[in-house]
């Protein structure tokens, strides 16, 4: 009898050390792994806000009866800003997308060099740009939140009372108002999604500009009616800072 009592008290003792055992291993047992943060995703329509400055280069204007040159009719850089409207769809790691732009210019009385015609004193061109559109392609590569970009694509400056002058009379023509100027546009940029809808941007763009014609409409002293004004090689270079609001449409 006394053996089958020691036989039942070791094998409750066996019992309880196992389940001890079991609880120990269950109490150490590694937490699961936890889910890897989802990957940000660029694609979904946007529109936004940017500022920043502009600067024209090889602005020079000729015409065709007396051969005048005025140099370039360039300035110390403007302030622009404005809107802006796109969509992004991202592949893998690859961003393609389309972009407009709409920029005002502060610019006023754009003025070239005085260029004196024989005795009749100096003449000086003035034209005002007063805005910026353009419209691109855009391609990058997506690093998470921060996205590496070109644009290519097309724009328009709008300008507006080319004007000669006889800066000594006063006496002076305008050549036309309300006008455009259209060209090809490249560029790119970094944008960095510091929130799921929000992004902050940095971008260069050169835009390109195709020649233009102004015919003046009477003579102005040596300057006679029909002589056609030109200029050539015109660009624009802008540096802009921008801010998105992006409507999801893929996954975060």
């Amino acid at each position: 009898m006394r053996k089958y009592a020691f036989a039942a008290t070791m094998a409750l003792a066996a019992l309880a050390v196992s389940d001890q055992a079991f609880a120990a291993d269950l109490a150490v047992k590694a937490p699961p792994a936890p889910a890897p943060a989802p990957v940000y995703n660029w694609t979904g329509f946007y529109i936004g806000g940017n500022v920043g400055g502009a600067w024209v280069g090889n602005d020079n204007v000729t015409d065709t009866a007396l051969g005048l040159n005025f140099g370039g009719n360039n300035n110390d850089g403007v302030f622009i800003g404005g809107g802006t409207v796109g969509f992004n769809y991202q592949f893998n790691n690859f961003v393609f997308g389309v972009e407009g732009d709409f920029d005002w210019a502060a610019n006023n009385n754009n003025n070239s060099n005085s260029v004196f015609v024989g005795a009749a004193g100096p003449f000086q061109v003035t034209n005002n740009d007063r805005w910026v559109t353009t419209v691109a392609a855009r391609f990058g590569v997506a690093f998470d939140r921060w996205l590496v970009y070109g644009k290519a694509g097309g724009g328009w400056v709008g300008s507006n009372n080319f004007t000669v002058t006889n800066t000594t009379t006063g006496a002076s023509f305008s050549g036309g108002s309300n006008n455009s100027d259209s060209g090809w546009l490249a560029g790119g940029g970094v944008e960095w999604a510091f929130a799921n809808n929000w992004s902050a941007k940095i971008e260069y763009d050169y835009l390109g500009l195709n020649s233009r014609s102004f015919t003046t409409p009477f003579a102005l002293g040596p300057i006679p009616a029909g002589d056609t004004f030109s200029t050539n090689n015109l660009n624009v270079q802008m540096v802009k800072f921008g801010i998105n609001y992006r409507f999801g449409w893929g996954p975060y």
